[in-house]
């Protein structure tokens, strides 16, 4: 683990019961939800407001998991009922980091992304990166420099390079990104 890792990473949320026996309709919040939803796996319980698990609920493990929709349909152990599943509707899933699966050469996660400099292919500093935006098909970087707020679709065309150890990504801007931080700065001031 890393200095900056946390010590665990939401995969899922668990957005609504499913029939009357206690399975639930779950979001996936990962990029590998066969691997972090999979029978087996026990997962810790955070609600809307909490950055990790919340030590006070129960950790649930999977007992079973099957496609549904843009989904998964999720039984977890200990939770037979509806009435039992309605108290859980709308918690967070958090699976401890150190379980989670290596990342393939090139990935990284976003929250190693976080506080980075962000420079242009002719090494101008444009700013730090203040927040990770996940819209699908293009997440965001939000990115805070001297001269306003600009948001900065994380494409591989634009990062083209991601250095950790540096604490530096790169970026090819393409016409007007820029400029659309100065207007920021102009709007703001």
């Amino acid at each position: 683990m890393g200095l900056n890792d946390p010590s665990h990473l939401v995969v899922g949320q668990l957005n609504k019961p499913h029939g009357t026996k206690g399975e639930f309709f779950v979001w996936p919040l990962t990029d590998h939800p066969e691997s972090a939803l999979a029978p087996g796996v026990v997962l810790s319980l955070g609600g809307e407001a909490d950055d990790a698990p919340n030590p006070d609920m129960p950790p649930l493990r999977v007992m079973s998991i099957r496609p549904h929709q843009k989904g998964f349909l999720v039984h977890f152990g200990g939770v037979e009922d509806l009435s039992q599943a309605l108290l859980l509707k709308g918690l967070y899933l958090y699976r401890a980091f150190e379980d989670i699966e290596p990342l393939a050469e090139g990935e990284v996660f976003y929250h190693q992304l976080l506080q980075m400099t962000v420079f242009t292919t002719d090494d101008t500093e444009v700013g730090r990166v203040t927040e990770v935006f996940e819209m699908g098909p293009t997440d965001l970087l939000e990115v805070q420099g001297e001269n306003g707020v600009i948001m900065v679709p994380y494409r591989p065309e634009i990062v083209v390079e991601v250095d950790l150890e540096k604490a530096r990504i790169v970026i090819a801007p393409p016409d007007g990104l820029l400029d659309l931080q100065q207007l920021g700065k102009a709007r703001g001031s």
